[in-house]
C-alpha cells in the first residue's frame, strides 16, 4: 500500500517542514486569504437561507429542522429546492444561539476556521493519495511526498474560486460537507492500519461520516466514489490500462477480489443505496422544478445541442480553475448565452477541454512512470467524481455555473496539476508565484463579498449580459434610498430580459412612489400577464389601480393576489384601505381584522382600525381594538397616540395623558403628538401644560395644520382668563 519516497518530491523549492508546522502554514494562509471576510455583512442567498429562515431563531422547534429544506421551506411543498441540508442548518442555529442574535461576524469566523481545518486535513489527503498509504506505530499518517502535499494544499487554501464558500455565509454548506467528506476518506484509510485484511468496523463508520456529508450537502455521497477509486488504484494496486486489456481479452483479470474488494464495495453500495433511498423519501414530492432561468441549456430545442451546452459549462468550469480571474455570484441569466449551432466559435472550446481531459486521461492511463499515473489518476478522480451531481448526466440542476460546488473538486485540480509540473525548478519558482497571485485575488474578491453593493457592482464587468445583475445592483440601490439611479439598473434589467417580473414589479414599486403611475401600471399588468400566479405584483398593481381612481379593478386585482398568496396580511391591509376609500366601512374592518388574524403584529392593520372607528364615532369599540392592539404590541407608538385621542374623547384624561406621555418618551419629536397632547391638556383645563406642548409641537413642526390655530385660541384663552383675575 505504500510507495516509496516520491522522486519529484525533491525538486521543489519548499523546506521539509514538520508535519504539525507545515499544517499551521496552511491554516495561516486559508487564514490570511480571507480574515477580511470576518466583519461582512449577510449578502445574496444569506438572506434567504439564514436572515428569512424561521427555522434559525429559538423560539422554532427543533424538529424543524428535520422536516424543512435549506431555506425554511417544508419539503413537501412544491415550490421547496430539495436541499435537504439539516446538519448545516443547525450550524446556524447554534450561532444564532451563541451570539443572542443574527450578527453575521460570528457566521464568518466559523466559516472561515472551517476553511482552514479543510485545508490542513488536505495535507493528509494529499500525502495519502500522492506518496502512499502508510502509517507509524503510533497510528499517524507518515508523509512519503512532505513537500508535495504542502504545495497542494497551500493552493487549496489558497484557490480563490473557494471565495463564495468561505465569504458567503451559505457556503458553509460546502465547507461542511467537504469536512465530512474528508472523514470520511480519512477513516476508510483507517480501515486498513488492521496488520492484515481490513476493518469492517472503520467502512461502516466511513459510511456514517458520508451520510453526515451528505447531511450538509447533497455531493457528499460522492466520497464513496473517491473511496472506491482509491481502494481499486492504491490498496488493490490496480493498473486499470492492462486490466481493461486483460478483460477485453478475457483473461483472469480478478486477482485483486481475493483482497477482500468485493466485500468493501459491496458495502459502499449498499450504503450508497440506503442513502439515495432515504434521500428521496424525505424528497417527498420528488425533484425540485427549475425554470428555463435557472438553467437554460437543460431547455435546450434538443439533444445534441443541450449536451453542447453542457460541454461548454465543463469547459467553463475548467476555466476557473485554471485562470480563477473573472469570478461572479451569479452565472445566469444571458451571463452565458447558448451555443445554438456548431458554428458557434466557442465550439473550440469544448473540443480544447476534450483534447486536454483525453490527453490527461491517457497520460493516467499508459504513463510509464507508475508514480505518476497513479497521482494523475486519483487527482481525475477528485477533480471529476465530486463534480458529478453538478453535471447535468444524472438530473436537472437549478444553475449554470456555480462556484461552490467546485470546492471539492479543486482539490483534484491542485493534485493534478501541480504535482505534475514540478520535476522543473523553472516552474517551481512560477508556481509559488501563481500561490502569491492567488493570495492577493482571494483577499480582493473576499472583500468584495463583504458587501452587497461591492458583491452586486464586481459582477457588472464579469457579467454585463445578466439581467440578475443588474437586477441585484438596482434593489440594493433601491434599498439604499438611491431610487433614481435604481430605475436605470431596472430597466436595464428588464431589457436584458424581458418576460423577468421581478424587476418589472420592484421598476413598478419605484414608478409608483414617484407617481408615474400610468407606466407602473403598465409594468405590473404585464408582469402578471407573464406570470398570473405573481401575487406580489397583483397587490402592487392594485394599490397603482387604487391611486388611478380604478376602484373596481384595483379590488379584483387585490383579490387575485389573496387567491394565489391566501395567507397574505399587507394585501388585506391594502384591500382595507381601498375599502375606506370608498366609505366601505364595515368591509374595511374585516380586511384589516384579516391583516391582525394572519400578522398579529401588522401594525398599520390595527392602527388602521382604531382610527376608522374614532372617525366613524365608535369610540368604545375602537377602544377595546386599541388595548387589544397593544396587549400584542406594547411598544408601538403610533397605536399608542391613535388610543390616547380615543380616550381623550371620551374624556378619561388622565388614561390619554398616560398614553401620550408614553409615546412621547418613545418617539420625542413627534410634532402631532405634542399637537394632540396640548389638545388635551386644552380641553381638560390644563392650560399652561397646554400651551407648552403646543410650542413644542410648532418648534418640530412649524406648518402642523391646525396646531397654529389651537395655539392662538389658547393665547387669547389665557389672556382673557388673565384679564377677568381681579
Amino acid at each position: 500500500m505504500a510507495l516509496t519516497e516520491v522522486y519529484w518530491d525533491h525538486h521543489i523549492p519548499l523546506p521539509r517542514l514538520a508535519p504539525g508546522l507545515a499544517k499551521i502554514i496552511v491554516a495561516l494562509l486559508a487564514l490570511l486569504c480571507f480574515v477580511n471576510s470576518y466583519d461582512g455583512e449577510f449578502v445574496f442567498d444569506d438572506s434567504e437561507a439564514i436572515v428569512n429562515n424561521k427555522d434559525l431563531r429559538p423560539t422554532t422547534p427543533l424538529s424543524n429542522i428535520w422536516s424543512n429544506d435549506f431555506w425554511g421551506s417544508n419539503l413537501s411543498s412544491n415550490s421547496s429546492h430539495k436541499s435537504y441540508r439539516p446538519l448545516t442548518v443547525l450550524t446556524f442555529r447554534w450561532n444564532y444561539l451563541v451570539a443572542g442574535d443574527l450578527h453575521p461576524v460570528g457566521f464568518h469566523v466559523l466559516n472561515i476556521i472551517l476553511h482552514a481545518l479543510v485545508s490542513i486535513l488536505m495535507i493528509d489527503i494529499f500525502a495519502i493519495l500522492i506518496g502512499g498509504l502508510d502509517y507509524d506505530e503510533k497510528g499517524w499518517i507518515v508523509n512519503h511526498a512532505p513537500k508535495t502535499s504542502l504545495l497542494a494544499a497551500m493552493f487549496f487554501a489558497t484557490h480563490p474560486v473557494h471565495t463564495e464558500s468561505v465569504a458567503g455565509i451559505v457556503g458553509r454548506a460546502d465547507l461542511l460537507c467537504a469536512l465530512f467528506f474528508q472523514l470520511s476518506f480519512l477513516t476508510y484509510c483507517k480501515a486498513f492500519n488492521t496488520g492484515s485484511g481490513f476493518s469492517v468496523h472503520w467502512v461502516v463508520v466511513s459510511l456514517s461520516l458520508c451520510a453526515a456529508a451528505m447531511l450538509c450537502k447533497e455531493q457528499g455521497i460522492t466520497v464513496l466514489g473517491v473511496n472506491a477509486a482509491f481502494d481499486v488504484l492504491l490498496i488493490c494496486n490496480v493498473n486499470v490500462y492492462e486490466l481493461s486489456q486483460k478483460l477485453l481479452l478475457r483473461k483472469n483479470g480478478f486477482d485483486m477480489f481475493r483482497m477482500g474488494l468485493l466485500r468493501r464495495l459491496a458495502l459502499m453500495l449498499l450504503g450508497g443505496l440506503s442513502m439515495l433511498y432515504a434521500r428521496w423519501r424525505i424528497m417527498g414530492t420528488g425533484p425540485p422544478a427549475f425554470t428555463e432561468v435557472d438553467n437554460p441549456a437543460s431547455f435546450a430545442e434538443n439533444v445534441f445541442l443541450r449536451i453542447v451546452n453542457y460541454n461548454y459549462y465543463y469547459s467553463l468550469n475548467a476555466w476557473l480553475l485554471l485562470c480563477p480571474w473573472w469570478l461572479c455570484f451569479d452565472w445566469s441569466m444571458g451571463c452565458v448565452p447558448l451555443i445554438k449551432s456548431a458554428s458557434d466559435w466557442r465550439m473550440v472550446w469544448l473540443l480544447l477541454l476534450w483534447c486536454i481531459l483525453i490527453g490527461l486521461i491517457g497520460q493516467a492511463l499508459c504513463s510509464q512512470d507508475i508514480q505518476r499515473r497513479r497521482t494523475l489518476t486519483l487527482g481525475l478522480v477528485l477533480l471529476l467524481v465530486p463534480f458529478l451531481p453538478a453535471s447535468n448526466v444524472f438530473f436537472r440542476v437549478g444553475f449554470v455555473i456555480a462556484e461552490r460546488v467546485l470546492y471539492l473538486s479543486s482539490a483534484g485540480y491542485c493534485l493534478a496539476m501541480y504535482t505534475n509540473i514540478c520535476n522543473n525548478m523553472l516552474l517551481c519558482i512560477m508556481v509559488l508565484a501563481l500561490l502569491c497571485l492567488y493570495v492577493v485575488r482571494c483577499a480582493l474578491r473576499s472583500h468584495q463579498w463583504r458587501s452587497e453593493q461591492s458583491l452586486f457592482i464586481s459582477a457588472l464587468s464579469v457579467c454585463p449580459l445578466n439581467a440578475k445583475v443588474h437586477y441585484n445592483v438596482g434593489k440594493n440601490l433601491a434599498d439604499r434610498g438611491n431610487s433614481t439611479a435604481a430605475i436605470i439598473y431596472y430597466r436595464e434589467a428588464v431589457r436584458l430580459h424581458p418576460t423577468y417580473v421581478h424587476a418589472m414589479n420592484n421598476l413598478g414599486n419605484i414608478l409608483k412612489e414617484k407617481n408615474e403611475l400610468v407606466e407602473a401600471e403598465e409594468l405590473l399588468s404585464k408582469a402578471v400577464s407573464i406570470q398570473p400566479d405573481f401575487a406580489a405584483a397583483w397587490m402592487n398593481l392594485g394599490i397603482v389601480q387604487n391611486s388611478l381612481q380604478k376602484f373596481e379593478k384595483a379590488e379584483q386585482s387585490y383579490w387575485n393576489a389573496i387567491r394565489f398568496r391566501r395567507k397574505y396580511p399587507d394585501c388585506y391591509y391594502n384591500l382595507g384601505r381601498l375599502y375606506a376609500d370608498q366609505n366601505r366601512h364595515v368591509e374595511a374592518l374585516n380586511a384589516w381584522r384579516n391583516a391582525t388574524v394572519l400578522k398579529p403584529d401588522h401594525s398599520l392593520a390595527w392602527n388602521n382600525m382604531v382610527i376608522l372607528l374614532d372617525n366613524t364615532g365608535n369610540l368604545g369599540q375602537a377602544e377595546l381594538i386599541g388595548r387589544e392592539a397593544l396587549r400584542l404590541l406594547p411598544e408601538d407608538h403610533t397605536i399608542m397616540f391613535s388610543l390616547a385621542n380615543v380616550l381623550g374623547k371620551l374624556q378619561k384624561y388622565k388614561e390619554s395623558e398616560g398614553f401620550f406621555l408614553h409615546a412621547l418618551r418613545i418617539n420625542p419629536n413627534a410634532a402631532s403628538c405634542h399637537g394632540n397632547l396640548a389638545v388635551l391638556y386644552h380641553r381638560w383645563g390644563k392650560l399652561d401644560l397646554a400651551k407648552k406642548h403646543y410650542e413644542y409641537a410648532l418648534k418640530l413642526d412649524p406648518e402642523a395644520p391646525g396646531t397654529r390655530d389651537n395655539y392662538n385660541m389658547l393665547l387669547r384663552k389665557m389672556d382673557q382668563f388673565n384679564r377677568s383675575l381681579p
